[in-house]
């Protein structure tokens, strides 16, 4: 197995994890032999930033403390240049430009995106793309993919040459564009997309970014270095955008990276495991020549270790081939539960963008609850004045002990077809609130899990934001019980016509709508070859392996 990269941290920790592989992959169940990542990195400080504002002030604040010498690395799915960090700025291409001109080396990975009037983001792209290049920086617009494919991942690493207990990466759901910056409020960003008329003319938006400090950022450093440092051009596979690229002079070609830096020192308590998707492409990448599928294994081992509480936040949640994994848990520990918060509607309008989605919704969440009977739990989330949130967090916590965050959704395009890169944490240091060992495992219960899962409970509840009114939602038992009589309180309040005032709490009980046999007939096999494609081999198709 390849090394682990320890400290002596974890020996001053309270609690050590005393079967670590129990929750993480090793080296060889990555099943990419060509990367060098290690397994999981020990000694790390992790926070969660719960909403884009956050996020992005968290963002500006590191970015400015770069000087001449360091590095600022990043990749994203869509880049909006004028998209305002904060209020009256900076924006993501001022703040970026400003770092190049102190000295600061600033290169980019951004998906190439198919054409804005599909809904995706192929101007916006280019327009970051030409922005930083002006200012002195690098980006390159990267189509190594599958056909209709997408680079995914979301990854900002920022290294100092002379102080490495300064560096720090973010890693999640969160892109460096426009609609993201929004609050507990949720009012949405003043600089919005354009989405389904049901989230008003500023959609509001739910998201989450890890910041992380430690060794775990010098190998966030070297995912970034291995798809920079692939051989393969960046407009691969697409002809067109090779010529359009040369006519206005794009950068096809990356120049070299400087040598990287060592990994920082041990600062905290966090393993972190760094989990990816990578299609099998051709031609191959260079660091993953049979793509790589950690995300979905990752998932896979963590789930199959649940006895009482899975709890999920996603954009999606569809795909049988993700909820058999759910289900099957759910059939072999009676007494688990499965709760999971996704958006009320589709990101867009229309008859092809909604049933499609609402088939492979229906699909899967059916087939959970075929397995766990009562034990399923799905709500949907919206603001004090009704208006619905989209959630485009991509969260998992199971029995408080192992937690993920990161870009990948839970559906078989994430999993096996997109690029995507996801970070699990699985904290040393054990909860001292009762229940201590909700699972009954003698894993007991991690502070940083149980935290995360109780912040994003506090907001979804209305309870207040110092948790002084977390004691119900501490058992999994009780947490379920709070969701559910939340949700039913506010539905109740709608079918009495709204009298009287507002019920506390943001959540609604979520049914996907089930279509007639001549909508399925259609939408089906447009879930499948377009929403949800399949990018594993065709023996691992069959198999059901990832």
């Amino acid at each position: 197995m390849a090394a682990v990269l320890a400290s002596p941290w974890a020996g001053r920790c309270d609690h050590r994890v005393d079967d670590v592989e129990r929750w993480l992959l090793t080296a060889e169940e990555r099943g990419n032999p060509a990367t060098s990542l290690p397994a999981y990195t020990e000694g790390n400080l992790v926070e969660a930033l719960v909403h884009g504002v956050r996020y992005f002030d968290r963002l500006v604040e590191c970015v400015e403390r770069l000087d001449a010498g360091d590095h600022l690395f990043f990749t994203d799915w869509r880049g909006d240049p004028d998209e305002q960090l904060r209020p009256g700025g900076p924006t993501v291409a001022q703040l970026f430009t400003d770092a190049v001109r102190r000295g600061v080396c600033v290169r980019g990975l951004v998906w190439r995106s198919h054409v804005d009037w599909m809904s995706f983001s192929a101007h916006e792209n280019r327009a970051l793309d030409d922005e930083v290049e002006h200012g002195g920086g690098e980006v390159i617009l990267d189509q190594r993919v599958r056909r209709g494919g997408s680079h995914h991942q979301k990854l900002v690493v920022l290294r100092h040459d002379q102080d490495p207990t300064q560096d720090v990466a973010f890693v999640g759901g969160i892109d460096l564009c426009h609609s993201r910056r929004d609050d507990a409020a949720h009012r949405g960003d003043p600089q919005p997309v354009a989405m389904s008329a049901a989230y008003g003319e500023t959609p509001p938006w739910h998201d989450v970014q890890l910041m992380l400090r430690g060794p775990t950022v010098g190998v966030l450093d070297t995912v970034f270095r291995e798809r920079w440092d692939d051989p393969t051009n960046a407009d691969s596979g697409n002809p067109i955008a090779w010529v359009l690229d040369r006519l206005r002079g794009a950068r096809l070609e990356p120049d070299p990276l400087p040598p990287q830096l060592p990994p920082p020192p041990p600062c905290g308590p966090h393993l972190v495991q760094n989990l990816r998707t990578y299609p099998a492409i051709r031609p191959p990448y260079d660091f993953a020549p049979r793509g790589e599928r950690s995300v979905a294994r990752g998932y896979s081992k963590a789930i199959e270790q649940a006895r009482r509480l899975v709890y999920l936040e996603d954009q999606y949640m569809w795909s049988a081939d993700v909820a058999r994994l759910f289900a099957e848990a759910l059939a072999a520990n009676p007494a688990l539960h499965l709760v999971v918060v996704v958006p009320r509607v589709p990101d867009q309008d229309g008859a092809l963008a909604e049933r499609s989605q609402y088939v492979g919704r229906w699909q899967a969440l059916e087939m959970c609850r075929r397995a766990g009977r009562n034990r399923v739990h799905v709500f949907d989330v919206e603001n004090d004045e009704g208006t619905p949130v989209y959630v485009h967090a991509k969260v998992c916590v199971v029995d408080d002990v192992w937690a993920s965050i990161g870009s990948d959704n839970f559906n078989r395009r994430s999993w096996t077809h997109d690029s995507e890169l996801s970070s699990a944490v699985l904290d040393t240091t054990r909860d001292p609130r009762e229940p201590r060992d909700p699972a009954g495992t003698g894993d007991g219960a991690r502070t940083f899990a149980r935290d995360l899962r109780l912040e994003l409970a506090r907001e979804h509840l209305d309870r207040a934001a110092d948790g002084s009114e977390d004691d119900d939602l501490l058992d999994p038992d009780a947490f379920v019980a709070a969701m559910e009589a939340s949700a039913a309180e506010l539905d109740t309040w709608y079918a009495g016509g709204r009298r009287g005032p507002r019920p506390r709490g943001r959540l609604r009980e979520h049914s996907s709508p089930r279509l007639s046999l001549p909508t399925r007939l259609w939408a089906t096999p447009v879930y499948r070859l377009v929403d949800d494609p399949d990018g594993r081999p065709w023996r691992m198709r069959l198999a059901r392996e990832f």
